[in-house]
């Protein structure tokens, strides 16, 4: 098996130093949390990896050629040992093997690097992004279900195993091209992905100057566990609860929007460090590059502010430029004016989700005899409002008031199409429309609203549930799109419907997502079951590892356990919610092409394994409760309870 692996560099966008900063509350308890935020660029390292005999590693990208050495050899610690000491570039590489050898046991790997647009020393780390590369081909190939901060967290320690000597903010590259914030509570690390309102244009460049990061580092840690001067008190409030409200700031204008005061915000942040952190080293980080750049008139009319990089000094630059057109100028005149070496990278909102698809193209068997009349879409229920709705409708109000703009609805056929008609569409007569409360009459023309945002498609052969999904794979064009079973209805026990919260999830990973809750494992036989490993203390979301439709318990209970952390094992099963993106319908139509002339079933859960593979999927598990009537037992325990 060969896997195709991308690792982007990364560049911290707020919070230098404060993951070195935070990890002495394990000394000082005073010692405010570091806070950062840390985004993935564009740029990257390119590979495919395979398992090997041996550990190798070889190099066919062109801009890496002078400092690269092809090598292989024995998956031997002391071996690696000897090569991650010896400061070339795949020291890195040997590091990071060297700790899966030792804490693992496992096998070789090949590693072939086939792309590097990533600059190196520049200030983006692209050795952590080759530490994280390792690790992550490690733990793909031999299946260690690590989560991503496991990744991050291997590729540090690996990385110390080098002459290097990197901090926590490095390894974020893992993490992808988006942005995060990370905490730093003493040897503790969180990583809380950040929403993103509008395309952000940013500009980082290397101003080629000289500075000395070691002298920086050793200057400004004297401060630390314990200021012994006021400069070193205003020190730990500058990486304190000063850098803390410029994080909160800064999330909140990238969630909204505020481009123009995020920028502001950058300048404020480069003030604040010349102000408490530059006097604490004079020499190094008086930076006359750094500020002429900041102050040059063109620059500033072309962006909204700008700020250093990393340690500081006269290393990196970085702006948020006004819009494209300013983005691209701006590189032009720092290249070709200022002689520097500049990178543009744009981070990206997530697509909303505005689209919906409701499959009910099913006979309904189960519910027979009752469904020769009416189909289970349309069996009536309580709703929580007291009014007496269709399931449907239940579902569709949901869909509407969590913000989703069109919505397509899976039919079996025309003639299934004369339902919808007349419930979604038709007027009720003048007599029986006189005979309804005002509140009622109102409630009418929500119904008649709520029809013209439907649209329908067919399934005329039943040929599966992925099948039935591909019918919608024009009506999505490309766009994420919420997929909810029609014989269910959801719960919430928050203020957010089931339907939000599983939205606002989606929009912090941009990632095909499944919402999932805890089945017992007499009961994972009936159900899709998800596995993978948690990526937050809640144990809310998961990094995904395998899906696997209605195991056998002594199969679940040997392959797709959850280890909580009250050190219990748990099973997952699907919520009934899914966000499919463009990958999963691309699969679902090799899927298709492939069974042709066959009477093999078109399934979702294959699609969404493939698609997991090699582009990665979330789950979350939502706080609410699901209500499946399907069959007669869930429709009668439906009409009791919900």
């Amino acid at each position: 098996m060969t896997l195709d692996l991308f690792v982007p560099g990364r560049l911290c966008l707020f919070g230098e130093h404060t993951d070195w900063a935070g990890k002495y509350r394990t000394m000082n308890a005073d010692i405010v949390p570091g806070i950062a935020i840390v985004t993935g660029i564009e740029e990257g390292i390119y590979a495919s990896v395979e398992k090997s005999t041996e550990f190798e590693v070889y190099n066919e990208a062109t801009a890496i050629e002078s400092v690269w050495k092809d090598f292989k050899c024995q998956m031997v610690e002391s071996e690696l040992k000897r090569i991650a000491r010896s400061g070339n570039f795949f020291s890195y590489c040997a590091g990071v093997a060297s700790y899966m050898l030792e804490w693992y046991k496992v096998g070789g790997v090949k590693i072939v690097i086939k792309k590097m647009t990533l600059p190196m020393k520049s200030g983006l780390s692209s050795s952590a992004a080759i530490c994280v590369l390792v690790a992550r081909a490690f733990n793909q190939l031999y299946g260690l279900n690590l989560n991503t901060l496991g990744e991050m967290n291997i590729a540090y320690l690996g990385e110390l195993r080098t002459n290097s000597r990197c901090g926590r903010l490095d390894q974020a590259c893992a993490f992808g091209v988006k942005p995060n914030m990370m905490v730093f509570d003493g040897d503790e690390i969180e990583v809380h992905p950040i929403n993103v309102k509008q395309n952000l244009h940013w500009v980082f460049a290397d101003l080629c100057a000289s500075k000395n990061t070691i002298q920086i580092l050793r200057d400004l840690n004297k401060g630390y566990p314990f200021p012994s001067t006021p400069e070193e008190e205003k020190e730990h409030e500058a990486l304190g609860n000063i850098n803390t409200d410029i994080i909160l700031r800064a999330i909140q204008y990238m969630a909204g929007g505020n481009v123009e005061e995020l920028g502001k915000l950058m300048t404020e942040a480069q003030a604040n460090f010349d102000k408490y952190l530059a006097p604490l080293s004079p020499e190094q980080l008086a930076s006359p590059k750094l500020h002429s750049v900041l102050n040059d008139e063109y620059v500033k009319s072309l962006t909204y502010g700008g700020k250093g990089v990393g340690s500081g000094g006269d290393g990196s630059i970085q702006f948020l430029a006004k819009n494209e057109e300013c983005q691209d100028k701006l590189v032009e005149y720092l290249d070709n004016q200022l002689h520097l070496k500049s990178y543009k990278f744009t981070i990206k909102p997530v697509h909303t989700v505005r689209k919906a698809i409701i499959p009910v193209a099913g006979f309904g068997t189960r519910l027979y005899p009752a469904t020769r009349m009416i189909k289970k879409d349309f069996f009536p229920i309580v709703d929580t409002d007291g009014l007496v709705k269709p399931v449907i409708l239940i579902l569709l109000e949901e869909l509407i008031n969590s913000g989703i703009e069109e919505i397509c609805i899976v039919l079996g056929s025309e003639a299934e199409r004369q339902q919808y008609r007349d419930f979604f569409e038709t007027r009720l007569e003048k007599e029986h429309l006189s005979k309804l409360s005002l509140q009622n009459q109102e409630y009418e023309e929500k119904i008649l609203n709520i029809g013209k945002r439907l649209q329908y498609v067919y399934q005329t052969e039943k040929k599966g549930f992925g099948h039935a999904v591909y019918q919608c794979a024009d009506f999505t064009k490309g766009e994420p799109v919420l997929l909810l079973l029609g014989d269910t209805l959801y719960h919430s026990f928050t203020a957010k419907s089931c339907t939000l919260q599983f939205i606002e999830a989606y929009e912090k990973y941009d990632k095909p997502m499944i919402s999932i809750h805890e089945t017992p494992l007499e009961q994972v036989s009936h159900y899709g079951i998800i596995t993978g490993n948690w990526e937050n203390q809640n144990e809310t979301f998961m990094r995904m590892s395998k899906i696997y439709e209605k195991p056998s318990t002594i199969y679940a209970e040997e392959h797709l356990g959850v280890r909580c952390k009250d050190n219990t094992q748990k099973y997952f099963s699907v919520f009934g919610q899914y966000i499919l993106t463009r990958d999963v319908f691309e699969q679902l139509h090799q899927d298709i092409i492939n069974a042709k002339d066959s009477n093999k079933e078109i399934e979702l859960t294959s699609a969404l394994e493939a698609v997991r593979s090699r582009t990665g999927m979330m789950a979350v598990k939502i706080k609410g409760e699901m209500f499946d009537m399907g069959n007669p037992a869930a429709l009668r325990k439906t009409i009791a309870n919900y």
